[in-house]
């Protein structure tokens, strides 16, 4: 397996600075990291994630990026298809999507319009129909929520197929990986989750006919420096209640590397590293990151 390590940018930091966040963008171009994801929250300070992804693409070459992730309920999925097709067309190919239902946050479901119990029949209705506009010449499509009579985008993908990646690790999660996705990025998992979560989804793309590419499972893998912040400790209690935080987020950016030769042990091979919190100076922060972790890339 091809291991390959990105780092992303959280929505609680200060990426929104442009001397930042083109330190950051220039930093992982420079030292051979695999990619950058950006977070999404329509109430934080991060940028948009279009709008960093847009600057990723314009300021690099080789760096591939994606949002981590990009809420799909209450998107327009032709706009969305648009989008992410020009994204991929003008970087030539570097676009890593990935979409979700979004965080469980009271203010984030006020920005997307819809309600917590819908998002999950508007994500599979929506997703499929941006596949069909990313391959076919003219889409015809009446559901529940959309209705287009010969719908079209012109502008398509450089890469066929737009390979589109999920997290999550509730059961629902993991069907809904295994019927629609390409790829699994889960967060404040563990090894056990990861090997279960990967037999599991196997299981659910058999059902559906589908086959994921075996390199394509990983995790996002997040770290501090020092005590994890109280913000964060309740949302993992949120998340896993029955896990120890400290099995879920690494305690130091040392920590991170056997963190990522566990999981490789399970079958994952792909990884993004996060701090949580904003790192004191960012062009340091990756290139310890690089320092230790790099090497794992082969």
């Amino acid at each position: 397996m091809r291991v390959r390590i990105g780092v992303g940018v959280g929505g609680g930091t200060a990426s929104g600075d442009p001397e930042v966040f083109g330190a950051v963008v220039d930093g992982l171009e420079r030292l051979g990291f695999d990619s950058l994801w950006v977070a999404e929250r329509a109430s934080g300070p991060a940028l948009d994630p279009v709008v960093a992804m847009t600057f990723a693409a314009a300021r690099t070459t080789h760096l591939k990026f994606g949002p981590s992730v990009m809420v799909l309920p209450g998107r327009n999925p032709v706009l969305l298809a648009k989008t992410m097709a020009s994204l991929d067309r003008i970087s030539n190919g570097r676009l890593l999507p990935a979409f979700g239902l979004g965080v469980a946050d009271a203010a984030e479901h006020q920005a997307f319009g819809v309600a917590r119990m819908d998002r999950g029949a508007w994500f599979n209705e929506a997703l499929p129909l941006m596949r069909r506009l990313w391959t076919e010449d003219v889409v015809e499509h009446h559901g529940p929520r959309f209705h287009l009579d010969a719908a079209r985008v012109d502008i398509k993908p450089v890469q066929q197929p737009l390979d589109v990646w999920m997290g999550g690790i509730a059961p629902s999660e993991l069907r809904r990986v295994g019927r629609l996705s390409d790829g699994w990025l889960p967060s404040f998992v563990t090894p056990d989750d990861v090997r279960d979560g990967i037999a599991a989804i196997k299981q659910h793309a058999d059902e559906a006919e589908r086959e994921i590419d075996p390199e394509h499972y990983g995790a996002l893998l997040t770290y501090t420096d020092g005590p994890l912040p109280d913000r964060f400790l309740e949302l993992i209690k949120l998340r896993q209640s029955d896990k120890n935080p400290a099995d879920l987020v690494a305690s130091s950016r040392k920590e991170l590397r056997p963190k990522i030769e566990a999981f490789i042990e399970t079958g994952a091979s792909k990884f993004v590293v996060m701090p949580l919190g904003e790192p004191p100076d960012w062009k340091e922060e990756i290139e310890a990151l690089a320092d230790n972790l790099l090497p794992l890339q082969d």
